[in-house]
């Protein structure tokens, strides 16, 4: 009994301890409804550099070099970079015809968005081109721009964050239920957790396209050398440990696409989970370094550990202690009976997190009212379809393969809906 005893307190003390944890992911639900937008600083016309890894993407890179091109900011301010990485098709054909300055990339040993966008960089600090850019963004090539952007996302830029990120919406939202998912997971992204940080002045996370640094950030970093297979994670990672506060601009929205069979997901989200751990691993001690600074920079690197692989760790022994607790006291049926309840739950939570989701970005979602009303039940069930990618992530091979995107469709038809 004494041991059961000494259990049960242990497992108390690890559900504390996991619940603080993570507490600031509901916190961060209602603090935008509670602390107020700061004023911008007056805007400066920075010039930037718009890069762009493309690998055969000859079918939707036309419409987004439109949309870069139909902007509202100053065009003279604005340089488009394509790096045409490994491509087989017309892509850097294309790329040319609409306006773009293309560079070719030939490399099966090196492969990823990470080692394109290092040699895209180095191509031009070769050519003397680099120095003239206040700062960097980074798209994909399926993305689409409304057409002030880059005039909102400058705003943010201009007040003096060295990195900076945008509203991450979705152009096939309404496909099906594994759009939908997608579409409200990145939309919680920015507006419940960066908008948060950004409202706190913890520094934010970009994900995956649509963010931005400056020319001494790039100084400062080295170069882009980001080359894990979450390169995104990586370069918010770096920066949380270093102090360097990422901003977030939620006026300024891109539209990205997002895969349509499961199969092509699962590899999606089994190289995400990858990724994960390659730099959880690799960036261990920054993060508790980060950590042991204190202040913002010790919250943010605290905040990026709960969301690496040592966060998952910590649920995944908090899991076991509760299971051999339940086990001794009520046998298998109670340990059946406590999963069965969790399911329950989890399906739940991400129902009423997804409904708020939908509740506050309503008349920005592109889709029908049906196609919205359908993500209620899509989103859990993309949500929990994470657990068992998860668990193989780490015992399938770690590589790099290209997503294929084939909604080619113009910014302007996204505006009007």
């Amino acid at each position: 009994m004494q041991e059961i005893e000494i259990l049960r307190l242990v497992t108390i003390a690890l559900v504390i301890l996991t619940t603080l944890c993570f507490l600031y992911q509901t916190v961060y639900l209602f603090l935008p409804f509670i602390l107020k937008k700061k004023a911008h600083k007056e805007a400066k016309p920075n010039r930037y550099a718009i890069l762009i890894a493309a690998r055969n993407e000859e079918a939707v890179i036309p419409h987004l070099l439109d949309s870069i091109r139909e902007q509202d900011y100053p065009a003279e301010l604005i340089t488009t970079y394509v790096i045409a990485d490994n491509c087989t098709d017309n892509t850097a054909r294309v790329a040319r015809a609409h306006g773009a300055t293309v560079f070719t990339r030939f490399n099966q040993q090196q492969i990823g968005k990470g080692y394109a966008l290092n040699y895209l960089l180095e191509q031009l600090r070769l050519s003397g081109e680099l120095d003239q850019f206040d700062a960097f963004l980074i798209f994909d090539a399926d993305n689409l721009l409304l057409p002030d952007y880059v005039t909102q996302i400058n705003r943010v830029c201009s007040d003096g964050y060295e990195a900076f990120c945008g509203y991450r919406n979705a152009k096939n939202f309404g496909s099906n239920w594994l759009t939908c998912g997608y579409g409200l997971f990145y939309l919680h992204e920015s507006v419940h957790l960066n908008l948060s940080r950004m409202r706190i002045g913890a520094c934010c996370a970009v994900n995956g396209t649509g963010f931005g640094f400056t020319r001494e950030l790039l100084t400062k970093c080295g170069g882009w050398n980001y080359f894990t297979l979450t390169e995104d994670i990586e370069f918010s990672t770096w920066c949380a440990a270093n102090g360097v506060v990422i901003g977030y601009c939620n006026d300024a929205i891109l539209f990205d696409e997002h895969p349509t069979a499961f199969r092509q997901s699962w590899r999606q989200r089994t190289r995400w989970a990858q990724g994960g751990i390659q730099v959880s691993f690799r960036y261990a001690r920054d993060m508790f370094s980060g950590i042991c600074k204190g202040g913002m920079t010790g919250y943010s690197s605290f905040e990026r550990t709960t969301m690496s692989l040592w966060g998952v760790i910590l649920c995944l022994i908090t899991g076991a202690f509760a299971s051999a607790l339940l086990y001794l006291t009520y046998g298998w049926k109670g340990v059946a009976f406590v999963t069965a309840f969790s399911s329950v739950g989890a399906f739940l939570s991400f129902f009423f997190l997804g409904a708020f989701t939908l509740y506050t970005e309503w008349d920005r979602i592109r889709a029908t009212k049906a196609q919205k009303l359908k993500s209620l039940f899509a989103y859990p069930l993309f949500m929990l379809t994470f657990a068992p990618i998860s668990i193989a992530a780490p015992f399938q091979k770690f590589q790099w393969k290209p997503i294929v995107h084939s909604v080619a469709i113009s910014a302007k038809s996204l505006q009007g809906n």
